[in-house]
């Protein structure tokens, strides 16, 4: 399997002292060699043209860069020459760059090499402790906030029937610092399976905020498990539930989408919120009545105060089922399913929602989405849009995510 080597020079003695913990068979030039190096070293000019000296810049800016073209190169697996204390400290910017999805072998060596050798990168010492944590946190967050936006400036979509009294957008993918193709730029949510950390979602988040206005309060995302459980703010949180309510001011409510539908909701009257997460499953199961169920016997809300935005998400033009998975949308409603003899039907997951809201006694009027013809669209198809939104659908599993938020805005 192709690797990357990282050569750290900076936490040894110098380029003698880590090339002795080199072993014996390893390759004169192995491919995709990394020398993590100190600036104005003569013997630099000697290195092969096919390994990348990291020599300039904070050693948050090397790491990052290499970073960046181990992803280009599509690596996952990364081999360490370095020293006892040159672990302890890359440990931990490994831990602020890297996900899951990369893999770290450590080869430390032990051995006094030359006479300085026997100096502090040598031995063991101490383990890191909180205050090396939060400075190594605080050096990569000041990095990443000075990194010039991709895409263009950050960029959300709104509605016009959501009432001034509540601050409501749908991210698109612009504006943000997410480097990797499929997450560029303003990729919002970090998984163990994605290559984007969680201190780059951090700043996307931040830049996000800050345009949309909620910054410094925290975007509080549902924990999707594809059904339609729940979760009243404020009260016991479960492990996982795809749509959230409150009518406490300044709390951030969002959910994430890929094609997946972010629908919010508010009532103005009662000064209460909603955002649910809806997938075809979600659908379904009527996570968008369950949400408007909670806002009504928690909060007193009435059914027709309600309404409803659905951002972006794929469109029945791009979404398709297996046969046997398209029954219970026919029976929702025959216009569901635009192809039922084809073999894998289109399925319109929106038109799903949209029935089944009104059905509950939401007014057809209080919905928000691609049916909706006098207002502004915020409910483009996210498969056909690649320059504006993420997509499951289009971009497979490395697919980034964009989110639909809402707040409630104090009086003043």
């Amino acid at each position: 399997m192709t690797e990357a080597v990282l050569v750290d020079m900076i936490h040894g003695c110098g380029p003698r002292c880590t090339a002795a913990s080199l072993p014996e068979d390893e390759p004169a030039t192995p491919s995709h060699v990394f020398l993590l190096c100190g600036t104005g070293d003569a013997w630099l000019s000697a290195c092969s043209s096919s390994v990348h000296v990291l020599d300039s810049g904070s050693t948050v800016e090397r790491l990052y860069r290499f970073k960046q073209t181990v992803d280009q190169l599509d690596l996952s697996s990364v081999r360490v020459y370095t020293t006892p204390r040159g672990r302890d400290v890359l440990l931990l910017y490994q831990q602020q760059l890297f996900t899951e999805v990369y893999t770290f072998h450590y080869h430390v060596d032990h051995r006094p090499t030359c006479p300085g050798c026997a100096g502090p990168a040598h031995s063991a010492g101490d383990p890191p402790g909180g205050d090396d944590v939060d400075q190594v946190e605080q050096q990569v967050s000041r990095f990443l906030q000075q990194l010039p936006a991709l895409r263009g400036g950050v960029r959300v979509l709104t509605s016009s029937l959501i009432p001034e009294c509540f601050g409501h957008g749908f991210s698109t993918r612009s504006g943000g610092v997410s480097s990797i193709p499929s997450l560029s730029s303003l990729n919002l949510f970090s998984s163990s399976r994605r290559r984007d950390p969680e201190a780059v979602v951090t700043e996307n988040r931040r830049r996000l905020g800050l345009h949309a206005g909620f910054y410094p309060r925290p975007l509080r995302l549902v924990k999707v498990d594809h059904g339609s459980h729940v979760w009243v703010v404020g009260r016991a949180e479960p492990e996982r539930y795809d749509a959230m309510v409150t009518d406490r001011p300044g709390v951030v409510v969002g959910a994430p989408g890929a094609d997946c539908m972010t629908i919010l909701l508010a009532d103005q009257r009662k000064r209460v919120i909603g955002a649910a997460h809806a997938g075809w499953k979600g659908t379904l199961m009527g996570v968008a009545m369950a949400t408007v169920g909670a806002m009504v016997t928690v909060f007193g809300c009435r059914v027709t105060d309600i309404v409803v935005a659905v951002g972006p998400s794929v469109g029945g033009c791009c979404f398709t089922l297996n046969r046997d998975q398209i029954n219970d949308f026919t029976r929702i409603h025959e216009d569901c399913v635009s192809d039922p003899e084809s073999d894998r039907p289109h399925v319109n997951i929106r038109l799903a929602n949209r029935v089944l809201l009104q059905r509950g006694g939401v007014l057809p009027e209080h919905i928000h989405d691609d049916m909706e013809t006098e207002r502004s669209s915020v409910t483009p198809c996210t498969s056909c849009h690649p320059e504006d939104f993420f997509s499951h659908v289009r971009d497979g599993p490395n697919f980034g995510t964009q989110v639909g938020f809402l707040w409630i805005r104090g009086r003043d």
